[in-house]
């Protein structure tokens, strides 16, 4: 039975007596909870907000809305790290309910400036007549971790030829000046970017649309962060209406970057290369990075995507957060890598191989499990194919594999268990030429994170298998490979 607007849109204490109670229970019980990964406690989890660092620690929020998995009114959840791997809740950071975010506090982000976290975010409102109205609106935290938002919004209107998709602003500071990047859709219905210019964060002027070679590419773009590696300039965003093409662009939405000279913030001209998918996965949406006190360019992403169903729906909770991945820059390309805090995760026990396939299949002791991080290094000898099976049994399997006929890394989850929008396919690929391969896995419950060769591609994906499914095999067709592979549980 579909909800009315009255019944997505309640805040959590117009909760039915007993009714997060009952909700607390369901998703208990749920056998798709992961071990590892940042997840709802209850309800639907999306975007990441608020990425930073302040007081000392890493401080993250999410979009949340706390009583179903539909998108309803959503709220800020806190969480906190000292490391990046061991995360606490904090409660919820920003709640909605002012004439500026009456119907949910959305994305944003957050920037330390004069002993205070500021976090800009976007006020999501509906009239009578049931027209969105998006605010930019201002949240500060105190040295006590106490946060108020503003009375009144900082950017209070959508400039003339903009639609009101309007939303996810993304600060930044250069000099004596602040800025940030909101993403929009043109009353002619394509995508870009605008750009604001502070110098109090209270009163924001618009300079105007930030202006790329990418004139129409897709309806709308969400999510923009733009930020300076190794002297380039890096814009990330979320493209919808992208076309299928090729091994592209097959998700619903997609994420992605482009890399060029540094934004020139008076001309707005941001010359840049190709626009990159940043993960070749199924799941991957909404990333957020921030800078930390070491100086690495830290990633974190919603593992879901907009407008689909998933099999944990039922359950009454929906999506996770990837792991914090470090951003280098290598040959015009982004790099992802697991942070090394990660390894604070792993449990004492150690499983090591070294083998040799020859046109075969093989399981080993010790490598089974369901929650756990597995590195494994390949040397194709004359073998057409390498491949991994995990959280495999009888009836399921999640592969990755590389083709050395078609030269492609390839991610297949249609045996994986519950499927998930097979409608945009059950295999993921990319082009590859290499023979030595490392895969570097990070399995749990409900997904998978896979990185090769150090994050020169990523594949992040939910799965859904049953939790008898936890062997791991690895095989060789047509030839033969010469492997090694170590293994670490994380519960």
């Amino acid at each position: 039975m579909k909800m009315t607007r009255e019944q997505k849109y309640r805040m959590i204490e117009q909760a039915e007596p007993g009714e997060i109670a009952s909700l607390e229970k369901k998703v208990e019980q749920c056998h798709w909870r992961q071990a590892f990964h940042i997840q709802p406690p209850t309800g639907l989890l999306n975007d990441p907000n608020g990425f930073s660092y302040y007081q000392g620690e890493y401080h993250l929020f999410y979009q949340w809305f706390p009583l179903g998995t539909d998108h309803g009114m959503k709220y800020w959840y806190h969480l906190k790290s000292k490391d990046l791997a061991t995360w606490n809740g904090a409660g919820i950071g920003i709640a909605p309910g002012d004439y500026f975010d009456s119907h949910g506090a959305y994305s944003g982000s957050a920037l330390e400036h004069e002993g205070k976290l500021y976090m800009l975010y976007t006020g999501n409102a509906r009239d009578e007549d049931w027209i969105r109205h998006p605010y930019q609106c201002m949240a500060v935290m105190d040295e006590n971790g106490h946060i108020t938002k503003w009375e009144h919004p900082v950017i209070s209107n959508v400039p003339e030829g903009y639609t009101d998709h309007f939303r996810d602003p993304k600060l930044w500071k250069d000099g004596d000046s602040f800025y940030c990047v909101i993403g929009a859709q043109r009353t002619n219905l394509t995508g870009c970017a605008v750009l604001y210019r502070s110098t109090d964060l209270h009163s924001w002027e618009f300079e105007g649309e930030l202006r790329t070679g990418l004139e129409s590419f897709g309806y709308m773009w969400e999510c923009p962060d733009y930020f300076e590696l190794n002297e380039a300039g890096v814009l990330i965003f979320c493209p919808q209406g992208l076309e299928p093409s090729g091994d592209e662009n097959h998700n619903i939405y997609q994420s992605g970057y482009v890399i060029g000279k540094p934004l020139n913030t008076g001309t707005r001209i941001l010359e840049h290369g190709p626009f990159h998918e940043l993960d070749r996965g199924f799941d991957f949406y909404a990333p957020q990075t921030m800078i930390d006190p070491q100086g690495r360019r830290i990633m974190v992403a919603w593992m879901g995507l907009p407008d689909i169903d998933y099999p944990t729906d039922p359950n009454g909770w929906a999506h996770c957060l990837t792991l914090p991945r470090e951003l280098t820059l290598h040959e015009g390309k982004l790099l992802q890598r697991p942070i090394p805090e990660l390894t604070t995760l792993r449990r004492n026990r150690e499983d090591r191989v070294a083998d040799t396939l020859f046109s075969e299949s093989k399981t080993y002791e010790g490598f089974t499990g369901t929650a756990y991080e597995l590195i494994c290094e390949v040397d194709l000898l004359s073998a057409k194919v390498f491949g991994i099976e995990f959280r495999a049994s009888e009836t399921e399997k999640t592969v990755i594999k590389y083709n050395a006929v078609s030269r492609k890394l390839v991610l297949d989850r249609s045996q994986s268990g519950e499927p998930v929008a097979t409608s945009y396919g059950v295999v993921r690929q990319c082009p590859w030429d290499k023979d030595h391969i490392k895969l570097h896995l990070f399995v749990d419950a409900s997904s998978v994170e896979i990185f090769v060769n150090d994050g020169e591609e990523v594949f992040t994906s939910r799965i859904f298998p049953h939790p008898e499914s936890d062997e791991i095999r690895f095989f060789a067709d047509k030839g033969e490979a010469l492997f090694q592979a170590v293994k670490w549980d994380f519960t």
